[in-house]
């Protein structure tokens, strides 16, 4: 099951919010995560002219997120006072600020709602394509951050029990520390928004390394220097993969995982691939 949505997930509706805006045209979005299963708390405003909606709890099947949290599914109204498929409990909020066309789109992870981006005109015309896109754009974005904050979760905790098994493990064991040490990696930059998340995950990346079986000497520590995207890519290399496939796993172009791999190979003394993965391994890059 996922974690509940915490402060770093609303900063991701917060940005998702200020994009929808930017590419809807609409002047009011708004949203927030759900606190339980069934309600969403309004935690971020951005357009808004008063602070009606901000704080406001929104339960399953009431009003229009609420209908589309209960369905899973984006929902909208040409003009939300006279709407009649969707119930009134925030009418009061609603006219304050002064909407009218509003659309809801739920942030679905695993098939579970995990908040509702909302976006609103302040005039009762209907809503077309390219602003119901939008609208459903932005929620997929809040959606792909916390699918790969939650993957990063679970291989973390996976891990954290492998990091103690060091070289006594069973060969096929360590080489399951050696993949999750590889992907552990690639989601590093993909959790920027997340200071501790990412702490972390270097934390374990770095214990996985050094419980490798090779004994690296102070001196060859001291003497490696790679760059966080340049160890990214020997872990791939160490893993199998060809320069295309790397670029493909962490989201770089083939060309620039070939800089990096050669600013890797010059560093750790390396004329091959292999020679570049084993120098790292004794460096204590490398699990």
């Amino acid at each position: 099951m996922p974690e509940p949505v915490d402060a770093v997930d609303t900063v991701e509706m917060r940005t998702a919010l200020a994009g929808l805006r930017r590419t809807s045209g609409l002047p009011v979005a708004f949203g927030g995560p759900l606190s339980d299963a069934r309600h969403a708390r309004i935690a971020e405003l951005d357009g808004a002219r008063t602070g009606a909606l901000r704080g406001l709890v929104i339960s399953a099947g009431s009003g229009l997120g609420g209908k589309a949290i209960a369905l899973a599914r984006p929902c909208a109204v040409t003009d939300y006072p006279l709407a009649r498929h969707i119930s009134h409990e925030y009418d009061t909020a609603v006219a304050a600020e002064g909407l009218r066309s509003v659309v809801a789109v739920p942030v679905v992870v695993r098939r579970t709602v995990r908040g509702v981006l909302y976006g609103a005109l302040r005039t009762p015309v209907s809503l077309g394509d390219r602003t119901f896109d939008a609208a459903v754009a932005a929620a997929r974005d809040v959606e792909q951050a916390l699918a790969v904050r939650d993957e990063v979760r679970e291989l973390l905790a996976l891990t954290r029990e492998q990091v103690t098994a060091g070289p006594g493990a069973a060969p096929g064991a360590w080489e399951d520390v050696r993949e999750a040490h590889r992907e552990l990696r690639a989601l590093v930059p993909r959790v920027a928004a997340d200071p501790a998340l990412r702490d972390a995950l270097l934390a374990v990346c770095a214990r996985l390394a050094s419980a490798s079986g090779a004994r690296a000497t102070p001196a060859a520590a001291m003497e490696v220097r790679l760059a966080p995207r340049e160890v990214d890519v020997v872990a791939c290399v160490a893993a199998g993969a060809t320069n295309a496939a790397a670029a493909r796993q962490l989201g770089l172009r083939p060309e620039t995982v070939k800089g990096y791999l050669r600013s890797a190979m010059r560093k750790l003394g390396a004329h091959t691939r292999l020679e570049a993965v084993v120098a790292a391994r004794r460096a204590g890059l490398l699990p």
